[in-house]
């Protein structure tokens, strides 16, 4: 379809549908869908395993693991925003997407991002209070109160993309194309035909003000656990603490390493080429969701546990 035809399928303010561009430059097409493809599988199997394990387990009905539950659905709505829309385009080869399911898969790819960033927040929170006030733990942090500030996190989250997703529903479009990878914020704005720049000023507001904030907190929160940490007799205490921080720790960098790297590369004048750009994009949205399963039934002693004896028990009826 030549850039011609694309320009006629429109209506006034909105166009009927997008066409995903982001791809077309690539050779190895279907390689790159299949691995998408496997990722997001794994994803899939990882985060529901972790769920399924998690709700069926009341002994597990604790903080943590509740909020290891609440990171696994998120993960499974932030990956699957964006993979299927991938995998479409490169599999099936079906670049056309609507416009409400593309504005809505923005919305969706958006609130798994912010609700993601709080809910690392919310497990520095657990880690913080386990560790610093270990005596006073449970009193402090009941299923009740978790629940709230979970459920706190999730409307922020609906709150602040309802307003972006307002924002970038009244713009005007006059080409039906999306020359990124997937519907997101930056996506949907480079295709209308507005000068962008007046319109990253609130995503910018609303990421300074959420993600911002949780990466300071969470920093605090580790200046405080390293200080608990120097102050404990011995050097087994001190192992002991760092094992139960270990795992945050790896998915606390995994998402938040790639905004960092993007962020500097932006700061010392390293102008990124749209392929550069979009496979930093995918990384920043697959690898999180598929390390954090991972690292949560490898290093948490009781779902490894529980998963062992589901994995034993299967191999036991193969048997008879």
């Amino acid at each position: 379809m030549s850039f011609s035809e694309l320009l006629v399928n429109f209506t006034g303010k909105n166009v009927e549908e997008f066409t995903i561009t982001g791809f077309d430059h690539l050779s190895h097409q279907k390689l790159l869908g299949f691995l998408i493809f496997i990722t997001y599988f794994l994803v899939l199997l990882g985060s529901g395993t972790n769920i399924c394990i998690i709700v069926t387990d009341r002994r597990l009905h604790t903080p943590m693991y509740l909020l290891i539950c609440n990171l696994a659905v998120v993960d499974i709505m932030f990956t699957t925003s964006t993979s299927t829309t991938m995998i479409s385009v490169l599999l099936a080869e079906v670049k056309t997407i609507s416009y409400y399911s593309c504005i809505s898969r923005m919305y969706i790819y958006h609130l798994g991002d912010i609700t993601e960033c709080m809910a690392l927040s919310l497990m520095a929170l657990d880690r913080t209070i386990a560790i610093s006030t270990p005596l006073r733990y449970h009193s402090i942090l009941t299923n009740p109160r978790l629940f709230l500030l979970i459920t706190a996190t999730w409307l922020i989250g609906l709150g602040v993309m309802g307003v972006l997703t307002a924002q970038a529903d009244s713009l005007p479009y006059c080409q039906p194309i999306i020359r990124y990878v997937f519907c997101d914020y930056p996506a949907m704005v480079r295709a209308a035909c507005v000068n962008p720049e007046p319109y990253w000023m609130l995503p910018a507001i609303l990421g300074l003000w959420v993600i911002g904030a949780q990466f300071i907190f969470i920093l605090l929160s580790y200046v405080n656990l390293i200080y608990t940490v120097l102050r404990l007799p011995n050097n087994e205490s001190r192992v002991q603490v760092f094992n139960t921080c270990i795992c945050h720790i790896i998915v606390v960098s995994s998402y938040f390493g790639p905004k960092l790297v993007s962020g500097l590369l932006t700061r010392i004048g390293v102008r990124l080429n749209l392929t550069e750009r979009n496979a930093l994009l995918i990384m920043a949205t697959l690898l999180p969701s598929l390390i954090n399963p991972t690292v949560y039934c490898l290093k948490t002693k009781e779902i490894r546990k529980r998963l062992v004896q589901i994995l034993s028990r299967k191999r036991t009826a193969v048997m008879k």
